[in-house]
């Protein structure tokens, strides 16, 4: 074999060619090898390695050329950057790809949601929920790397992770973020995928209460004042205002506005009577008759629904679908949450100049906020679906019906002033309700 052959295929292994004993400089790779990475390009813009004359992808980290991969195999090369970056961008040496039997981030992160997606099909936890597990773990395996071992983890591997979630996250975000990484991580432990508990070390904490408090305290409170909800109520249209008056009147939530069922609304006596989506704790709640009458009008108002399993409920958005539901995505295996009932509220609130860190879900803050002045809190939280963990609870077998249209109409008096608004009377049957119960 010629020394020009043997240095050709040297170059095509992407090794390096030793100095003869008579040579002072490395031997350049042939003309047309430079010809050839000349004119490879990019697989897309923004692609971050860069084509290298030795035939492969390559990055300058930390003033170094670093090699990933042949320049045909782009693919190949992309995944072995994105598994080595978190550790050589802060000057550490990436661990070997695993080829044996060990539970490895990306083993973990599928068996995890097969796991949560059982669930999610038959109803134990919400479509919500399910997309921000996958996304936790989608953030597990792009900072850590899938092909790495989940018992070979270090407390700095964690300590990384927590200063890159605390660059973009607020205080409580990045405590419920590090929550659900304990959580999928601990789930290797629970179905013995490894042999002891993953040690996080000190730097993984959650923030303190403290800090807490006071990132709290510098947000201001979540809660629309007297003017606001006027003119959100005047604003809105049909379903939107109604969904408005029940986050006043009864505290609901997204979920629970759309999957509100019609069989559930009591005109006759003005009540809702069902449990909470989100806890399963049964409500029952007296109904304004500003939002009886506005649940009409939602309801005469409803396109035909596209999902026959929807025909029964309230609220549809204008293409007759549920304003919060699962969407399988395409091409991918996940499910992901899509609100249209938070998209809607936003840009009602941007309307109306209403566009701080406040949305639908701040009416349920109102709720609480106003509906405490009744000096009930048993009863507060009993329409707003509250777990009550208190030894009490256990013997506390019915709540009057006098006591719940004592909270809801402390909130009313609040919603509509009778020094700013003509408040209809009281729909006549709230009022016969007695204490039955």
């Amino acid at each position: 074999m010629t020394r020009l052959s043997a240095t050709t295929n040297a170059v095509n292994r992407g090794c390096h060619v030793a100095k003869s004993s008579n040579s002072t400089s490395p031997r350049k790779p042939p003309k047309s090898l430079l010809r050839s990475s000349a004119k490879t390009a990019k697989p897309y813009a923004g692609f971050p390695l860069t084509p290298h004359p030795s035939g492969r992808w390559c990055k300058k980290i930390r003033g170094k050329l670093v090699y990933f991969g042949k320049l045909d195999s782009p693919g190949a090369a992309l995944e072995r950057f994105n598994r080595d970056w978190p550790y050589l961008k802060d000057g550490r040496t990436p661990p070997p790809i695993d080829t044996g039997d060990g539970c490895t981030v990306g083993l973990l992160c599928n068996a995890f949601l097969a796991s949560k997606r059982s669930q999610l099909k038959i109803g134990e936890l919400s479509a919500r929920s399910f997309q921000d597990y996958f996304n936790t773990s989608e953030l597990l395996i792009k900072h850590i790397g899938r092909d790495r071992r989940v018992d070979d983890l270090r407390p700095d591997d964690f300590e990384s992770l927590r200063k890159t979630l605390a660059k973009t996250r607020g205080l409580l975000t990045l405590k419920n973020e590090i929550n659900r990484c304990r959580v999928v991580l601990k789930y290797a432990a629970d179905q013995r995928l490894i042999d002891r508990p993953v040690h996080y070390g000190q730097s993984f904490d959650r923030p303190s209460a403290k800090s807490l408090r006071k990132a709290r305290h510098a947000r201001g409170a979540l809660l629309f004042n007297l003017d606001e909800v006027t003119l959100i109520l005047a604003a809105a249209d049909v379903q939107l205002r109604a969904m408005t008056l029940l986050g006043l009147n009864c505290g609901f939530g997204n979920t629970d506005c759309a999957t509100l069922p019609q069989t559930a609304v009591d005109f006759a006596g003005g009540w809702i009577d069902l449990p909470r989506p989100k806890t399963g704790i049964h409500r029952r709640v007296p109904l304004w008759p500003e939002t009886a009458a506005a649940l009409r009008l939602a309801i005469a108002a409803r396109p035909e629904p596209k999902n026959p399993a929807d025909a029964t409920l309230v609220f549809l958005t204008k293409q007759g679908r549920r304003w919060v539901r699962a969407q399988q995505k395409r091409k991918v295996d996940a499910v992901v949450s899509l609100d249209a009932l938070s998209q809607a509220f936003r840009k009602l609130l941007n309307g109306l100049r209403i566009n701080s860190h406040r949305n639908f879900y701040t009416l349920r803050h109102n709720f609480k906020t106003w509906a405490e002045e009744s000096k009930d809190p048993v009863a507060v939280d009993f329409i707003m679906g509250h777990v009550d963990p208190s030894m009490g609870a256990l013997y506390r077998e019915t709540i009057s019906d006098s006591r719940l249209l004592t909270v809801v109409d402390t909130v009313r008096n609040r919603a509509f002033p009778v020094d700013k608004v003509q408040v209809p009377r009281p729909h006549p049957q709230l009022r016969g309700r007695g204490d039955e119960k």
